[in-house]
């Protein structure tokens, strides 16, 4: 089967399950809308692309009374007592930035390189941040 693509939204609409096949299985799958076209695409392709293509670069520092996490060039930053502890407190840092860029960061010109990284962030649960910060993304 072939790349399935749709040239209006309700064209998208009455064919929806052979679109969601398409995506699912990791064929091409796009929808037009007036002038911009959509791809749709499985989430755990993506998900998983964006894990692999985007290594943390993750700097972890142990210091006296625990460890500090960040990453060069985001505002991203997390401390623990223990190593696990500052991975946890990153996890959730890295939620916060992905709300905070969501809400109003997506269109300021030193955050907007990150959407992937946002959709990165948004797409996985809490064990797949943790296999990719520390270097085991699958």
């Amino acid at each position: 089967m072939t790349a399935v693509h749709f040239d209006s939204y309700t064209e998208a609409r009455a064919h929806l399950k052979a679109l969601l096949d398409a995506a699912e299985t990791g064929r091409v799958a796009t929808v037009r809308r007036e002038s911009s076209r959509t791809a749709i695409v499985d989430v755990e392709r993506l998900r998983h692309y964006l894990a692999v293509v985007s290594p943390s670069r993750a700097q972890v520092v142990s210091e006296a009374d625990g460890w500090s996490i960040f990453i060069p060039g985001l505002p991203i930053a997390a401390d623990g007592g223990t190593f696990d502890e500052a991975v946890t407190e990153m996890i959730d840092a890295l939620r916060e930035y992905a709300e905070d860029w969501q809400d109003h960061l997506l269109d300021a010109s030193n955050h907007r390189e990150n959407w992937g990284l946002v959709q990165l962030i948004s797409l996985s649960d809490d064990e797949q941040l943790r296999d990719w910060l520390v270097g085991k993304a699958r």
